[in-house]
């Protein structure tokens, strides 16, 4: 490889077995990771038996590392930015550093892979012609309730990422704004206790055990039906 590259990597969002070729290979010639959890990547690299360079790349240190990264490439090194799991900059950092090397210029690849959204909307059973990303909701209950208002008329499929925390409010808050629609709750995807739950809003929310909600949820909202035409 020649020349400084920044290679956004899709990395497995559970299932070590998810990554591909490619990124496996890459992940071993670069001059540096740029991991959001070094932990994390660490155990990847080690499943794979990849010994190479991290940096930590995450949200409270963005700033700072974009400089230096952006400073390497121009330097014509080869660096890869990884997200905790996922691909980098979909509701995860990476969108800085990303941001700044197409404004200097600079060459971007991307290395694609595993995306919880996608994944979810792949099985959900709603339709997936047209769909809309919001990504994590507001955490306080009033700016959720505006932001679940602004989106009460889309068509397209909604899909969102939430907490174990507050996935009982959202989906309350989803049920005052939106009524009874048909979801899709997806947990823990490609992990070993990986679970889906089809139904209407209500049924998620009583199929739910409050104090037993662990790991990460994509959740898929139906959209609002098209109005008859005149």
């Amino acid at each position: 490889m020649e020349g400084g590259t920044l290679y956004i990597i899709a990395t497995p969002i559970g299932n070590l077995e998810d990554i591909s070729y490619r990124a496996v290979r890459i992940l071993g010639e670069v001059d540096c990771i740029a991991a959001e959890d070094t932990r994390r990547t660490r155990i990847l690299l080690n499943h794979y038996h990849i010994k190479n360079r991290l940096t930590s790349y995450f949200e409270h240190n963005e700033k700072i590392k974009t400089g230096a990264i952006i400073e390497m490439l121009k330097a014509g090194k080869q660096v890869a930015l990884v997200s905790e799991a996922g691909t980098p900059a979909i509701s995860d950092p990476g969108y800085r550093v990303l941001a700044e090397a197409v404004r200097q210029d600079l060459r971007v690849v991307p290395v694609p892979g595993a995306c919880a959204a996608v994944t979810a909307l792949s099985v959900s059973g709603l339709p997936v012609h047209r769909f809309a990303f919001e990504g994590f909701l507001p955490p306080k209950k009033g700016k959720r309730k505006t932001f679940l208002t602004r989106l009460a008329g889309e068509e397209r499929t909604l899909i969102f990422y939430e907490s174990p925390y507050r996935i009982l409010n959202t989906l309350e808050d989803m049920l005052a704004v939106f009524g009874d629609r048909y979801a899709v709750l997806a947990r823990e995807i490609t992990k070993l206790h990986e679970e889906i739950i089809r139904g209407r809003l209500t049924e998620i929310n009583e199929r739910l055990n409050p104090g037993k909600i662990k790991g990460e949820i994509t959740l898929l909202v139906a959209g609002c039906r098209a109005k008859p035409r005149d």
